[in-house]
């Protein structure tokens, strides 16, 4: 690769006298304006025809004439090929950022099932490296889609999720035994033959064999039946059931094939490029990228510029259909055959089922960019500024808040909120009545609390958010990994906000789990207004749903039937002993002491909580 030839110009660029001297070899050209910022970086198969175009009198785009205007200095690096080029292009865009630029969020790596290859193998979620013995599948478009089909697949063949440091230390079965999501290898309730038939069984599935795995347990059900196990064919017909109504809900198509559907479309000064996974006949899902910097390229510019970028570097399928064809969809598809070691195919779907995919991932992209145009852009930037705070793979389009509410022990409420990228979800609120802990006990409240939310959520009930936000400090965040973990959810992120010192906003702590130290934000970050407005609201919710169960609770509160017993006298006793609970442990010389209360009276009370009246 030659040297990088710069020219530069203290006051108007001079792109005559560069031109002059610029070679016609393929290579990267670099804008750069007058801080030294690189504000645009392009390939050319010839420097001197594709740098001399953005000079030119009439033809510009109104964007391409704003950035010819700031610059100050053009750098090139030639190269051997075009497809050599190409490369250098995406990993500069990459490294620098230029703002003029189409750019896509870099999503580091897919995300992939991945079977273990343990006596009692795990099926797990994993993304990066594939180092760890055992079967990979996906590439999956996203952690949610693993999810969901970690979730389905758990339902069907219970093998086991659990992290092995948890597997290696259990002496008794875990909550996902009891509800029928495991067979409880750790501790030996399931031979290990049983256990491999559900391996070999999910692997199927995986793999798109869903006739041979019906064909099978089938077989399995029958035999059952006709040795007289009845509870066994039962539970044999019932995934049977599960799996063809997973089948008829799951195929679209029952053609084979593996390949990536990509739809872009550019509307309203806005871009999306829509993102389906094919694998096995079997839709995996889809996933929406909005591109910086695109609002005004064409749909084939698009393409263009996110091909490179999003596959370059990672797993690239044989084939990848495409909405619209790039200028230079030759060079792409032979740069990603060479990078892959397999032939890749890089077309735009004419007839058939690749015309009906097609379909479908363009309908996805209308309905996300209309999401898109439609949000709160101010709420959208809030989160995704959380996400960028907090390091996440995806952005948290999900949050639900936990807060605890008591008045000295006395009837405990937890609350839960949820806000999502339209704001507050207010019909997914929920409020818990905590009951047989100690009065108090702010982490026994919580550990019920999400004990009773996520074992819902297991049983397939309601949906899973992308962030918990604990309000509290280390110790109600311990309670959350301990249930989490013994649910099997483990890989959820735990964030736990704690007020200051001072208690200002602005100053409070922040905890995620698996961060060493905190996490700091600045008072004006718009990040931890978002956090401050979820807390809030959960604290604002605990306290309602607290003050309800109290009124209730004291407009038949024991109290109210003692005769002589009036409503100043309840609420002095009350105060004093600082809720109901103590009252009715206290002997009759604690509460005569209470002014107003008799000796008499103090026996009346005592005797209304010891049954003898």
């Amino acid at each position: 690769m030659a040297e990088a030839v710069k020219q530069t110009k203290t006051s108007e660029f001079d792109s005559a006298s560069f031109l002059k001297n610029l070679t016609s070899r393929p290579g990267v050209y670099r804008m750069i304006d007058d801080t030294g910022t690189v504000i645009y970086v392009g390939k050319a198969k010839n420097l001197k025809k594709r740098v001399s175009s953005y000079f030119r009198k009439t033809g510009l785009t109104s964007k391409t004439r704003v950035m010819v205007a700031q610059i100050a200095s053009i750098e090139t690096t030639v190269t051997h090929t075009e497809n050599e080029a190409l490369i250098l292009e995406n990993n500069l865009i990459k490294e620098l950022m230029p703002r003029y630029n189409i750019l896509l969020r870099d999503d580091k790596s897919y995300p992939y099932l991945l079977i273990s290859g343990d006596k009692f193998p795990r099926l797990s979620y994993h993304r990066g490296a594939k180092r760890k013995a055992g079967r990979y599948f996906g590439p999956y478009p996203s952690a949610g889609a693993v999810r969901d089909s970690l979730n389905l697949l758990q339902k069907l063949f219970p093998v086991r999720q659990c992290e092995d440091s948890y597997y290696q230390n259990r002496s008794r079965p875990c909550l996902q035994y009891q509800i029928k999501r495991c067979t409880a290898p750790c501790v030996g309730l399931i031979s290990e033959e049983e256990y491999k038939k559900d391996v070999e069984h999910t692997i199927m599935f995986l793999e798109g064999k869903n006739k041979q795995v019906m064909d099978d347990l089938s077989a399995e059900m029958d035999a059952a039946s006709q040795r007289l196990d009845f509870e066994q064919a039962a539970v044999i017909r019932d995934k049977v059931i599960a799996l063809r109504r997973v089948q008829e809900r799951q195929y679209v198509s029952s053609d084979q094939g593996e390949f990536d559907v990509l739809a872009a479309i550019v509307r309203d000064g806005m871009a999306v490029v829509e993102v389906c996974f094919i694998r096995g006949g079997r839709n995996l899902g889809s996933k929406s990228y909005f591109p910086k910097g695109s609002g005004d390229s064409s749909p084939e510019e698009l393409l263009s510029a996110f091909v490179p970028q999003y596959y370059l570097g990672k797993n690239i399928p044989t084939e990848i259909l495409l909405s619209h064809e790039p200028e230079d969809q030759s060079l792409l598809q032979e740069v990603l055959q060479t990078e892959s070691g397999h032939k890749v195919s890089l077309r735009k779907p004419q007839r058939g089922q690749g015309v009906r995919w097609m379909q479908m991932a363009s309908t996805n992209a209308e309905i996300s960019l209309t999401q898109r145009l439609s949000s709160r852009s101010n709420l959208l930037q809030r989160f995704e500024m959380l996400q960028d705070a907090l390091s996440l793979d995806e952005l948290p389009k999900r949050i639900e808040c936990f807060d605890i509410s008591h008045t000295r022990g006395e009837r405990t409420v937890a609350s839960c909120v949820v806000f999502g990228l339209e704001g507050a979800i207010k019909a997914d609120y929920r409020k818990f009545n905590i009951e047989g802990i100690t009065g108090g006990d702010d982490y026994a409240a919580m550990n019920q609390a999400l004990t009773r939310r996520f074992t819902r959520l297991q049983k397939g009930e309601g949906k899973r958010p992308d962030l918990l936000l604990i309000d509290g400090g280390k110790g109600q965040i311990k309670e959350a990994q301990e249930v989490l973990e013994e649910l099997n959810l483990s890989d959820l992120p735990i964030l736990g906000i704690a007020k200051g010192p001072e208690r200002r906003p602005g100053e409070e702590t922040l905890f995620l789990v698996g961060r060493e130290g905190e996490v700091t934000l600045t008072a004006d970050s718009p990040a931890l207004h978002l956090l401050q407005q979820v807390r809030d609201e959960a604290h604002r919710f605990a306290i309602t749903g607290h003050r309800q169960r109290r009124a209730k609770a004291r407009k038949t509160s024991t109290l109210e039937h003692i005769e002589g017993l009036g409503p100043k006298r309840r609420q002095k006793l009350l105060q004093q002993f600082g809720g109901l609970q103590e009252v009715q442990r206290a002997g009759v010389e604690d509460l005569s002491k209470v002014d107003g209360i008799s000796k008499s009276l103090a026996q009346k009370i005592y005797d209304v909580f010891h049954g003898d009246h």
